[in-house]
């Protein structure tokens, strides 16, 4: 009996043996490592019209990730995702400061900055810690040359997008004689490039060209030139508050001439600052201002009215292309992630999320349908955009049979 038992005994340990030998052999479950995003907006200053919806858009889509756990990753792991929210004011040096702060604090990718030259200043930043860095901010300099710009992407349209929709519109309209203000800064130098740019080869010429800063209160010197130079039409290449009072001082002064912005003006604080001068303004703008009235046939359009129901539900504001521009993002820098294997690398995590950027391709977004690739970080074109006018304080699609 004892020598049974024995055997009993020998046969079950063997056996936990070789089940603890099985066991410790398997591979152990993926951890759910944190996925850490930088967001850097101008939540504050004077180009806060621009941050405080890209920060709201950055709450908004925290609180729909944590809804859902996290994002699944091709291990069919859900990954937490902590949205890292920056204010840098408005200011390029705060904008460098919290970028520096947010590499450090090991993001995957940063989101940075509302506008042209704080997103600028952070290129050189996030190129040196190669960590991918998506602009919410227009000016074309931020991605070009692109063999300088590996690591660096953009949402928004270009403003060489925006021009083409301007000049379009100026030949339609048999105007040869505009007149040019743009803001001091990246944006405006930009825009104003980007029009002059497009304007080369017709017998369309800029008349009068001028600037003015962010900060100044009164443009009334350079419109009464405008008024003496005998353009047929101003272009204005600023965002608000700058661009709203550029365009009260054109009213006040009595010019008769077609008014035009172009893509800065895409939000409700334009129209609010401006007044009743806001009305027959005419700018190209991305298609969330008019998705309502957008054929279904578009694939942009239940993008577009998904996510203006979803803002407006969430943070009781009016809709704003430039909480479009950090959607856009996020959105995409979601899809990025979610292609990583658990327990990658932080260094090499980056180049992963960099790379698979730059794959996306037929992404709707709220600024167009986008088709990155090595050649083009920003993946739009001038068919993202159409021209808009402002009626009854609000946007009307200015289609070609309009004008």
């Amino acid at each position: 009996m004892r020598h049974g038992l024995s055997r009993h005994w020998v046969g079950l340990i063997g056996l936990g043996l070789l089940l603890g030998l099985l066991l410790g052999g398997a591979p152990a479950p993926a951890e759910a490592q944190e996925y850490r995003i930088g967001f850097v907006s101008a939540v504050t200053g004077p180009a806060s019209s621009l941050g405080v919806p890209e920060r709201d858009v950055a709450v908004m889509l925290q609180k729909e990730i944590d809804a859902k756990g996290g994002i699944t990753g091709p291990d069919g792991v859900k990954h937490p995702v902590k949205i890292l929210i920056n204010d840098d004011q408005s200011k390029v040096d705060e904008t460098v400061k919290a970028v520096k702060r947010l590499i450090d604090d090991q993001v995957h990718v940063v989101i940075a900055s509302s506008q042209s030259p704080t997103s600028l200043a952070v290129v050189p930043v996030a190129t040196e810690a190669k960590t991918p860095l998506v602009s919410m901010a227009s000016s074309h300099a931020i991605v070009t040359p692109i063999k300088d710009r590996f690591w660096v992407f953009k949402t928004p349209q270009s403003n060489i997008h925006v021009s083409f929709h301007q000049v379009k519109y100026l030949k339609a309209k048999k105007y040869t004689k505009v007149a040019s203000l743009y803001v001091n800064d990246a944006f405006g130098e930009d825009s104003r490039r980007g029009l002059a740019e497009t304007i080369k080869g017709t017998d369309i010429q800029v008349v009068y060209e001028d600037k003015f800063e962010h900060t100044d209160k009164d443009m009334t010197p350079q419109l009464t030139k405008v008024k003496a130079s005998g353009a047929q039409v101003l272009i204005v290449h600023a965002i608000p508050p700058s661009a709203s009072i550029v365009t009260k001082n054109f009213r006040d002064l009595g010019l008769t001439i077609p008014l035009m912005h172009n893509h800065g003006v895409g939000n409700k604080p334009f129209i609010d600052l401006a007044g009743g001068a806001a009305e027959g303004v005419i700018f190209p703008i991305g298609k969330m201002l008019v998705a309502e009235g957008l054929p279904d046939t578009d694939p942009q359009k239940k993008v577009l009215l998904d996510f203006v129901k979803a803002y407006e539900a969430a943070t009781g504001k009016p809709r704003s292309t430039f909480a479009g521009h950090a959607w856009d993002a996020l959105q995409m820098s979601f899809i990025a992630l979610s292609k990583l294997k658990a327990n990658t690398p932080l260094g090499e995590a980056r180049t992963q999320v960099r790379n698979e950027l730059e794959k996306i391709k037929n992404f709707a977004g709220t600024g167009g349908i986008f088709n990155m690739s090595a050649e083009d970080h920003v993946g739009l074109d001038e068919r993202s955009m159409v021209l808009v006018r402002i009626e009854g304080g609000t946007w009307k699609t200015l289609p070609p049979e309009k004008w």
